[in-house]
């Protein structure tokens, strides 16, 4: 099993995709993303106006503006601010954590305000004319649907940092006209950094750079699941019943699900809770959808990042190929469930 992936798998095993092509390991974070284009990091006309979700693909809505997109100093930004409060993190979880209750009986430690603290100050000095929403901060009044905003979640799956495991993660998201566009998942505990921007998706572990595809699998019944480790839904239950599936994957972070979902690892996750808010998925959906996948919430509508924090319908990621399938099969579970 891959390293980072930790927790007990049941069940068989289906054969995915390979994972995606190996790129030099030398080349530095920053470069990859110039040379995932192959337009010096510019989305052009290579990137499709729709996504599979049928939103308007970020790069063709600004081009649409006349404006053409290039990510390189954001993202560059972002992957620094990551490993920074990454390394802050994990320091203070071997020394300080600092544990208290939030509303909705949610743990936070100090580790998390002091990780969305150094994030939120390096953004707003590289972007100030962005704004910035951390779950640890209450966001400005209108930041939700700015023409761009960043969505950060500075220690996703605190459970599992507060247990001493490697299952959490720092996420930092942008969303461009209420589509995530750039996206940063950071595991400090295993060093393992995902990224992605409309020109692709890269895994970065080990001293090896890859480019992210998701699975082949076509099929709902031969589907891996990926679910919670913490916050399981007595839900899925029902869900791998309807669906014919026994084989499952339990991790923390939300990101990280979405990210092993983009890697070809799992192909299914299925979250019917109302808990998630817009900082748990902007960074990965922007990982997830340019290496193939799709995210939706449980009608297979896209997710709204301009209205409110919250997604009260539930969340389906999917390799793409079986997410239709799979709403339709799921819809008789959730029908009272208001649309």
């Amino acid at each position: 099993m891959a390293a980072g992936d930790g927790g007990a798998v049941a069940g068989r095993r289906r054969p995915g995709r390979p994972r995606g092509q190996l790129l030099p390991a030398e080349r530095r974070d920053g470069e990859v993303q110039r040379r995932a284009g192959g337009r010096g990091g510019r989305a052009g006309a290579a990137v499709g106006a729709q996504r599979g979700d049928g939103r308007r693909d970020p790069a063709a809505a600004l081009a649409a503006r006349g404006q053409q997109l290039s990510l390189d100093r954001e993202l560059a930004c972002a992957i620094e601010l990551a490993r920074l409060a990454g390394a802050e993190a994990a320091r203070m979880q071997r020394a300080e954590l600092g544990v208290e209750m939030k509303p909705g009986d949610e743990p936070v430690t100090v580790a998390d305000r002091r990780a969305s603290e150094l994030i939120v100050a390096g953004l707003a000095e590289s972007f100030p004319g962005d704004p910035v929403i951390s779950e640890e901060l209450p966001p400005a009044p209108g930041a939700l649907g700015a023409p761009r905003v960043w969505l950060v979640d500075p220690i996703d799956g605190t459970k599992d940092f507060i247990r001493g495991e490697d299952g959490y993660s720092v996420m930092i998201g942008l969303a461009c006209d209420g589509v995530p566009t750039l996206g940063v998942v950071y595991q400090p505990a295993i060093d393992r950094l995902f990224w992605g921007t409309p020109a692709g998706s890269v895994v970065v572990h080990e001293g090896q750079t890859r480019r992210l595809a998701v699975s082949e699998v076509a099929a709902a019944a031969d589907v891996r699941l990926v679910a919670s480790k913490s916050h399981r839904a007595r839900e899925l239950d029902h869900v791998k019943r309807e669906l014919g599936i026994d084989n499952e994957l339990n991790i923390g972070s939300v990101g990280v699900k979405l990210c092993v979902i983009a890697a070809g690892l799992r192909d299914l996750y299925v979250n019917p809770a109302a808990k998630t808010k817009v900082w748990d998925t902007c960074a990965p959906e922007a990982i997830l959808a340019p290496a193939g996948g799709r995210l939706s919430d449980l009608f297979g509508n896209p997710i709204d990042y301009t209205r409110e924090l919250a997604h009260r319908r539930g969340l389906v990621a999917s390799n793409g190929r079986v997410h239709d399938e799979v709403i339709a099969k799921l819809a008789p579970l959730f029908a009272h469930m208001v649309r």
